[in-house]
């Protein structure tokens, strides 16, 4: 008997004290090694499926450049951002410094990346409700219509399928 706190009731059978019997043999004859015919499949109607393949992958290597503004490597080149002026890949985070030191910020304020190559001015409302705030300015960054080379490599590894 249970009192309810036990969990799963199923797990509380008695033990008979008997080990496991092994499983009796079937009553098939052994020259019938041919499966079921009620469950045998109707090759004119059904299709296999295709073969998956595996991508092939791509020849051309991912490289870890330096960023031009900072002379570190730039590790994971996937957070790259190109340079406004020369296209060459550049650090997220200097991008970040160096637009937080060019734009005039307020009280309340920060910069953020809002996609597509764009970062905006925020304005907090109530700082604690990060949901609550407005957008103030739009700063252009990367040109959306450009493909930019260092690019090429990094998309042939992520689109592989």
């Amino acid at each position: 008997m249970s009192n309810g706190k036990g969990g799963n009731s199923r797990k509380n059978r008695r033990f008979s004290g008997r080990k496991e019997e092994p499983p009796k043999p079937s009553k098939k004859p052994a020259d019938s090694i041919l499966p079921d015919p009620k469950f045998e499949v109707n090759r004119e109607t059904s299709h296999e499926r295709p073969r998956w393949i595996a991508p092939i992958m791509p020849n051309n290597p991912i490289t870890n450049p330096e960023c031009p503004w900072c002379g570190k490597p730039i590790k994971d080149i996937t957070t790259a951002i190109s340079d406004k002026d020369s296209g060459s890949p550049v650090h997220f985070d200097c991008v970040l410094n160096r637009l937080s030191e060019t734009e005039h910020l307020e009280s309340n304020d920060s910069i953020c990346y809002i996609g597509g190559g764009r970062f905006g001015i925020i304005h907090y409302n109530n700082p604690p409700d990060m949901r609550d705030f407005t957008l103030k300015k739009i700063l252009e960054w990367e040109n959306k219509e450009k493909d930019y080379e260092w690019r090429k490599p990094i998309c042939e590894y992520f689109s592989l399928t």
